[in-house]
């Protein structure tokens, strides 16, 4: 583990980079250099493929690649976490960005800006508002989404719409105008992609006892399927160059990618139009960006839980052109890290630097390899995409939330389906229908009526305002309805704190139980609500330590309601002077079971 560093723990806790920098050591260099050279043959094609997912230039996905290492390194605390596009940030950059690199660049800086202050705000609290099952609706919604949009490059169609509904059907009805050159490079690389995939799953590891040459076979196995996507990639290239080389393409490439980067500056704040200049109001307002700025940063935030030093990080990768980045996705307490991220810490990555070799790499490709990149076919990265997105569609979480809670399906499938719409919609949709099914719990909090010669009632939950009117109706619907009326002992146990409606409420049922000679009386009361209570000064308020010390003082001395707390009753046991059983059970009873209320025992 790295040594503590310098002694002053304010600079350590604002430098993450103090902790481990000074205790770096040789054999930490070499295994950073070959996680980061590793996480970098993955990093630079899928970020050619999802620059394609996100509708923007493919060099812009190389843009957004290696300015979040370089940051990370100095800011980050997590060793294993990459910075990088993902295929959700770059669903989204689509929706928001309208293709056009200057928007996708605003939107990467102003959601860099926002993260940045809810970071500072200590807001990260709202993403607990984004329940599980929306998350997953959103990101099998995702996967489809993705996967499909990537099928007219697999097929080799051209003018496919990026409507996800209008691509399905124009994609079923022109599917006589496939490539046939692109549909069998695309399904080949595919196949390839998933075997190595299930190969890489089933590779059992070497350990250090077993030969030389099995380990070194081993480490061979492992990275070429660890880095299978270049591999398929450079395999499709070099077929592409030899149709080129022999004077026929049958394939689809991705073409020309300028070479170097970008001038570092500032996103651009307005923007050039034919007769007129786009102010930056303008450009925020137009069409659906200003949503954009606020589910962006919720989603990259989501992404980035893992690493909650790293706040804003997406902002400086903007002033060089990038797109938004984030990896680790997940929701606090449930972090599941995607390919880079899985990639360096199976890799044995020791600290974060290791994100410095995979940004080197992604600036080495950007200054000498974008001309081989010409030859690249749009089918092979399509199959890129699609490997990497259909793992995300989890089949599973159905069946689960079915044996689970059902109730969870409700959001679930209101996300899911809505973010084949629109993805801003479905996600607003789920988080306000979670919303609302956390409301409905809270205002119908479980309520247990014991009745006896007095009504215990004991509410299992905490009792908030939108509540009192549920235990209202629920008091009076057996208190006053029983013969003779009974009066009432609140079991407030698990009542922790109360608001001034409820008080108000309690107020108006003790009068109303007052009317018909019924008395209410607390017991169990913990002490923050007893103060609240005391405070209020209701007329008659009566409170005692337990159900009993209540039930005497209302007048019922060995108080004990049948349900809840039952009776014993003797079954077979003692005979009267005749020699009868003093108390027969019904034959399919048992004793020690309830009956009516009653325990039966011997």
């Amino acid at each position: 583990m790295p040594a503590a560093g310098p002694r002053c723990p304010g600079v350590r806790r604002r430098l993450p980079v103090l902790r481990w920098l000074p205790s770096y050591s040789l054999a930490w260099l070499q295994l950073d250099l070959m996680a980061g050279l590793t996480v970098g043959l993955t990093v630079v094609p899928q970020a050619l493929a999802y620059a394609e997912v996100a509708g923007l230039p493919l060099q812009y996905g190389l843009y957004s690649s290696f300015m979040g290492c370089f940051v990370y390194c100095f800011l980050g605390t997590a060793k294993d976490v990459t910075l990088g596009p993902t295929a959700i940030m770059s669903l989204l950059v689509s929706s928001y960005a309208f293709h056009e690199p200057v928007y996708a660049v605003l939107l990467t800086f102003l959601s860099g800006c926002i993260q940045l202050a809810m970071g500072l705000l200590h807001l990260g609290f709202l993403l607990d508002f984004i329940s599980c099952p929306v998350i997953k609706g959103f990101t099998s919604a995702a996967s489809i989404t993705i996967s499909f949009n990537q099928v007219k490059n697999l097929l080799g169609l051209q003018g496919i719409p990026r409507q996800f509904f209008l691509q399905v059907y124009e994609t079923l009805r022109r599917i006589g105008e496939t490539r046939v050159g692109d549909a069998v490079l695309g399904l080949a690389c595919l196949a390839v992609l998933a075997g190595l995939r299930a190969m890489k799953n089933s590779l059992p590891r070497a350990s250090r006892g077993e030969p030389l040459a099995a380990r070194v076979s081993y480490l061979i196995v492992w990275t070429s399927a660890t880095a299978r996507n270049a591999l398929v990639v450079l395999f499709a290239g070099l077929v592409a160059y030899s149709f080129q080389v022999m004077g026929s393409q049958p394939l689809t490439l991705t073409g020309s990618i300028p070479r170097g980067l970008p001038a570092f500056r500032l996103p651009r704040f307005s923007m050039d139009a034919p007769n007129s200049t786009i102010s930056f109001r303008n450009m925020v307002e137009v069409g659906d960006m200003g949503v954009g700025l606020a589910v962006v940063p919720l989603m990259g935030l989501l992404e980035t839980v893992a690493i909650a030093k790293a706040f804003g990080t997406a902002a400086p990768g903007s002033c060089a052109g990038g797109g938004v980045s984030a990896e680790g996705l997940g929701v606090p307490g449930r972090v599941l890290f995607p390919w880079g991220t899985a990639v360096n810490a199976q890799s044995g990555v020791c600290t974060p630097a290791g994100g410095l070799v995979t940004g080197a790499l992604v600036l080495l490709s950007l200054a000498y390899l974008t001309s081989l990149f010409y030859y690249i076919p749009k089918a092979a990265l399509a199959a890129v995409i699609i490997s990497a997105v259909v793992p995300m569609f989890d089949a599973g979480i159905f069946r689960t939330l079915w044996r689970v809670k059902r109730l969870d399906l409700v959001p679930l499938c209101v996300t899911f389906l809505l973010c084949f719409w629109e993805v801003q919609y479905g996600i607003v949709a789920g988080v306000l229908v979670s919303g609302i099914l956390l409301l409905y719990s809270i205002a119908r909090p479980p309520i247990k009526v014991s009745e006896g010669d007095v009504l215990l009632v004991q509410l299992g939950s905490n009792l908030h305002f939108p509540a009192m009117e549920c235990l209202r109706d629920a008091i009076c619907s057996h208190a006053l309805a029983a013969f003779p009326p009974r009066s009432v002992i609140l079991d407030c146990c698990h009542i922790s704190s109360i608001d001034y409606t409820v008080v108000v409420g309690l107020a108006e049922l003790q009068q109303e139980l007052g009317k018909h000679g019924l008395s209410l009386a607390f017991c169990s009361l913990q002490d923050p609500v007893l103060q609240v209570l005391l405070a209020a000064d209701l007329e008659g308020f009566q409170h005692f330590p337990s159900r009993e010390e209540a039930g005497e003082a209302l007048g019922f001395p060995g108080f004990s309601p049948r349900v809840g707390v039952p009776r014993l009753l003797w079954c077979g046991a003692l005979e009267d002077e005749d020699g009868g059983p003093t108390f027969i059970r019904p034959p399919q009873l048992q004793c020690g079971e309830l009956w009516g209320g009653w325990l039966l025992g011997r």
